[in-house]
């Protein structure tokens, strides 16, 4: 058709429509440019802009899709999915709301699983708390898209039961689907399975979520986006340790078309963790390079400057470091807070403690919170300047009396204070008196006894300040203490003594008897005596003999020790060296004695064997003393094979 008309609008039509069928993109596309007189945007508006979509030239579809003069429902369609690609949640959100109230179709059921799917992007990159749509749980997607919202919340938990009964879905509905590829399920699955590790991970258990991990990657998905996080992750588990695994998983995040398939602060953590790794691989270069980077593209986050500062302090360079972070500060005021609870960690760290001070303390907006005024007097009693600590106590107890005092708008009425104020108060006190500042704390303990006329504790902390400065004072106040009978506690002493953690126990008293009783009116107060149990002496004692005054030294420490007596010397048989004789030696030949027999006997000479019948062959002789010896041996088996074997 085109051969004979070139510019016939349904031909050319039909050959873009077709050439989007089969994935030919660019082509489709140059067809509607190079006939932008016959194709007009009203004409093929839809097919133009789902070209520019698949070829990820998303700003270009949104031009196009505007630049339309009638919206149709295909237009809405992928006006909502470039505006869910270019992160505008909320605009998105609006254009799936109004294409459910105004389309009843059979894809009623996928605009809703795309509403979810904005939803936990809301909830999970913008923090924002998503509310109830009233969406049916009917598939498995919705499932999964409900479980993304419950983690941008912190609900783990029931995130992790989304996810099970997501998968649960997806395995029920295999049962009515004929042409699925196991491909197709290991991929569905990996994204379900993937999202629980993560949950494991923020849970903390790192070792499930590694294995989980490792066994999506190992099913190997198309899924690059997927991949990209996964690999992601396991850098984060790994940390500084195992760093060969982390650099074998982050040619993962490279992979081509990776930065299409994920969002924004996803490609941004990647990036972040690239530059970490480099740190602990010692790739200093690679990791300023990386960091420089980051900072060009996302000038007034805090990760870049302070991977460049670990960087310099990898280097010892701490000065350097100290610097950087001080300039970063100055140029982003919003950002100053934590640029300087750094910096001060660095100056603790050189052992600066009181220049570390200096910059805590330039912190406007945290010098009166308690953590701050902790750290700040913690600090002074280590470098033992106690003025400085009470300063810091008396500039937080001020900003809170300022803050009253604005709050109630110049008000004279009495108005209690905040526990916050109060404990401050308290706790300036307190350290006031350990450092022996009596005087100091008078103030302080009196405006808490002011806000509490009925506690005890501060108004004996005040008496005994003023027993010290004004003794009259102390009298006046002490008349406020309450009576002894007052203070007297309900206590059960025994209850108490008897208790498990008591150290000291008392006895239980025995049942006396009549005649113990008897004996123990008669005696009065006297004391019984302990009877001495008598030493048992030996059998063989003799009383006319006196006992050896050494009995009670060892052996061998007594004076007439003498040492062991060393038994005759038996007959050295087969010692001293190879091949040497002893003077007994010739006398176990058997073979020089005179009696000896043949040692085999001649064939068919019975007259010889009848005439040594009564000779002992020598395999029979037996030395003398033998069978004693083997009586002794048989009587000690007897005696140990009472057991049997």
């Amino acid at each position: 058709v085109l051969q004979i008309s070139k510019d016939d609008v349904t031909a050319l039509q039909c050959k873009v429509v077709c050439l989007i069928q089969n994935g030919n993109f660019k082509e489709a596309l140059s067809v509607i440019n190079t006939h932008t007189r016959v194709l007009t945007s009203d004409i093929i508006a839809f097919e133009k802009a789902y070209c520019e979509y698949r070829l990820n030239r998303i700003e270009s579809a949104l031009k196009t899709i505007q630049s339309a003069s009638q919206q149709t429902d295909k237009l809405k369609e992928l006006y909502g999915q470039v505006l869910y690609r270019l992160e505008r949640y909320d605009d998105c959100l609006a254009a799936y709301r109004d294409l459910i109230r105004n389309s009843q179709d059979e894809y009623e059921e996928e605009r809703k699983t795309n509403l979810s799917a904005v939803v936990a992007a809301q909830s999970t990159w913008e923090k924002v708390m998503p509310e109830d749509l009233g969406l049916r749980e009917a598939t498995y997607e919705l499932c999964y898209n409900s479980a993304c919202a419950l983690i941008g919340q912190g609900k783990l938990n029931e995130a992790m039961k989304k996810l099970q009964k997501a998968e649960a879905f997806f395995l029920f509905a295999l049962i009515f689907l004929q042409d699925v590829t196991e491909e197709d399920i290991e991929a569905e699955l990996a994204i379900i399975h993937g999202q629980m590790a993560y949950i494991m991970q923020l849970q903390g258990r790192t070792e499930d979520a590694l294995q989980l991990y490792n066994q999506i990657i190992k099913l190997k998905p198309t899924d690059i986006g997927l991949l990209a996080v996964i690999a992601n992750n396991i850098i984060t588990i790994n940390k500084d340790q195992n760093v060969f695994d982390s650099k074998k998983k982050v040619k993962l995040t490279n992979a081509e078309g990776v930065e299409h398939k994920l969002s924004k602060k996803q490609l941004q953590a990647i990036e972040f963790n690239k530059a970490l790794l480099a740190m602990y691989t010692n790739q200093a270069d690679q990791c300023r390079k990386l960091s420089a980077s980051l900072q060009s593209q996302s000038p007034e986050h805090l990760l870049p400057v302070l991977i460049q500062a670990a960087q310099l302090c990898r280097e010892k360079q701490h000065a350097k470091a100290v610097g950087l972070l001080q300039d970063f500060a100055d140029q982003h005021p919003a950002n100053a807070a934590e640029i300087k609870l750094t910096m001060a960690q660095l100056k603790i760290a050189q052992g600066s403690v009181t220049k570390a001070c200096m910059i805590l303390r330039s912190i406007e907006e945290l010098q009166h919170k308690p953590g701050m005024v902790s750290a700040l007097v913690t600090m002074y009693s280590h470098e033992e300047d106690i003025d400085s600590a009470i300063e810091v106590f008396t500039q937080a107890i001020q900003w809170y009396q300022q803050f009253q005092a604005r709050t109630n708008h110049g008000c004279c009425v009495f108005q209690p204070k905040s526990p916050v104020h109060l404990s401050l108060i308290r706790e300036a006190a307190n350290f006031k008196l350990k450092h022996g500042r009596k005087k100091e704390a008078i103030s302080d303990l009196e405006e808490l006894w002011k806000q509490n006329p009925k506690d005890v504790h501060t108004l004996a902390q005040l008496i005994s300040a003023y027993s010290l400065v004004d003794p009259e004072k102390a009298k006046v106040l002490s008349k406020h203490l309450p009576s002894s009978d007052t203070m007297s506690l309900k206590v059960d002493v025994d209850a108490l003594e008897n208790s498990h953690g008591a150290t000291y126990v008392r006895k239980k008293a025995g049942k006396l008897t009549a005649d113990n009783q008897q004996k123990e009116q008669g005696q009065g107060d006297v004391k019984k005596k302990k009877k001495k149990k008598k030493g048992k002496l030996p059998k063989n004692y003799d009383p006319k003999v006196t006992p050896d005054p050494e009995r009670w030294l060892p052996m061998r420490e007594r004076s007439y020790y003498r040492g062991r007596k060393k038994g005759k010397k038996k007959d050295q048989v087969g010692k001293g060296t190879q091949g040497s004789t002893t003077a007994g030696s010739s006398e176990l030949d058997a073979s020089r004695t005179a009696s000896s027999p043949p040692t085999s006997p001649r064939p068919g000479s019975a007259a010889a064997v009848s005439a040594t019948s009564n000779v002992i062959p020598p395999r029979h002789q037996k030395p003398a003393g033998a069978p004693a010896t083997k009586k002794k041996q048989q009587q000690k088996k007897k005696k140990g094979a009472k057991g049997g074997w």
